[in-house]
């Protein structure tokens, strides 16, 4: 499995200590990998523009097979879990039919259109290349009540945090809702596609129609998942969460 992160969180995303999709997924058998997009981490940014997730998608799915190799693991019977933005990335790596064997993709926390008062606040970042949330409003986003969360949230998240290119925040608020028709129409591989019960982002009411634009792929699994906000990972319920990615994953 490749785990592919969001806007504002590092690969550590999937390997925060109690909330660890990494070792869930390894205690199940399973190979994973989660790596730091462009401009995360140590790794090379993109190019300041337009189509910042699609760019995202074409840099990742071309690293992969040498990424694998380095790492010892064939490029074959893949499995992309993305969150947020990560989401997009990985159904537009999907789209484009990878060189390498894919076997299904699994994503939460986005949609097609995000909602006016978020995208004119995206618009309003600073004006230059990577931009930070605020800790305290970023956590109002990212997570369900307090009673969704154990005593270690959200301050165990905050590991993970970072800036990130402003250019995504602008691709994810005007952009992507013109391609993702296009985009999604040409996954022909299984999807998991959820949004959160109490999903801040994105209205949760779109989430139907939205799944509907997989028209091609053989089957598409999906629902609201119950008892989270945005990052289901860093929830209570966040081990059944990984378990329905493990399920899913294990039957694709």
């Amino acid at each position: 499995m490749i785990a592919i992160h969001g806007g504002t969180y590092n690969s550590a995303y999937f390997d925060i200590p109690g909330s660890s999709l990494i070792d869930r997924s390894m205690a199940a058998g399973f190979d994973i990998v989660a790596l730091d997009r462009p401009g995360y981490g140590t790794t090379r940014p993109l190019d300041d523009g337009p189509a910042m997730l699609d760019r995202n998608a074409t840099r990742i799915s071309a690293v992969l097979p040498e990424l694998l190799l380095g790492l010892g693991l064939p490029a074959e019977g893949i499995v992309l879990i993305g969150h947020s933005m990560g989401g997009v990335i990985a159904s537009t790596i999907a789209a484009s039919q990878p060189s390498w064997t894919l076997k299904g993709i699994a994503g939460t926390g986005f949609a097609q259109h995000l909602p006016r008062h978020l995208a004119e606040g995206f618009a309003a970042l600073p004006q230059q290349y990577s931009v930070e949330l605020p800790t305290e409003m970023k956590d109002q986003l990212m997570f369900g009540p307090p009673d969704t969360l154990d005593a270690t949230m959200p301050g165990a998240s905050h590991a993970a945090n970072t800036s990130m290119p402003r250019a995504e925040a602008i691709d994810i608020a005007f952009e992507w809702g013109g391609r993702a028709p296009g985009i999604l129409k040409g996954v022909t591989v299984p999807v998991y596609y959820k949004l959160a019960e109490f999903e801040k982002l994105w209205d949760i009411a779109d989430r139907e129609a939205f799944a509907g634009l997989y028209s091609h792929a053989p089957g598409v699994e999906t629902g609201v998942f119950i008892g989270a906000g945005h990052c289901i990972d860093f929830h209570k319920r966040g081990a059944s969460f990984h378990d329905e990615l493990l399920r899913f994953a294990a039957t694709v």
